[in-house]
């Protein structure tokens, strides 16, 4: 499926009869699922085209929300180890809703980052959350990594 995001030099073979993809952050090969496709794609725009260093990327790590292990899709930390954007990415075939907004809301909850993005490979919503003032703002585009403000725990 062609995405709303650039084409990259993807890696991928099959394994025990299943397709895989090369995730460069993780360092594995890993199940390409629909939803997979689209956090591919956006790891190689942040870090190609947005300039997010890859050292400061995680996939899929762990959290705990009201006690439930939970996993955030991708995670972008700053330069003192501080979340800076939270990304959650859902299959292209998924409508992005207000419920996939506040699912992405909870998990950032946790980490505090001030930049929370949603993505479905075709569409792409990013915000800038002020923990002061309880607000947040839709951004025209996800920017640069030298673009965003220092994290702000508030």
């Amino acid at each position: 499926m062609r995405l709303n995001l650039p084409p990259f030099a993807h890696k991928v073979q099959k394994k025990d009869d299943k397709v895989v993809i090369l995730d460069i952050v993780r360092k594995k090969y890993v199940a390409l699922t629909p939803e997979e496709w689209v956090r591919q794609h956006l790891v190689h725009y942040f870090i190609n085209q947005l300039y997010y260093p890859k050292s400061l990327i995680s996939v899929e790590s762990g959290l705990k929300f009201n006690q439930l292990e939970k996993r955030t899709d991708i995670v972008v930390y700053d330069r003192n180890a501080s979340p800076l954007l939270v990304a959650e990415c859902k299959s292209f075939k998924v409508t992005l809703s207000d419920d996939v907004f506040q699912q992405s809301a909870i998990y950032n909850s946790s980490l505090r980052a001030p930049y929370l993005l949603i993505s479905n490979g075709l569409q792409h919503y990013c915000c800038r959350i002020d923990y002061q003032k309880a607000s947040y703002q839709f951004l025209d585009a996800v920017p640069t990594y030298e673009n965003m403000q220092p994290s702000r725990k508030g």
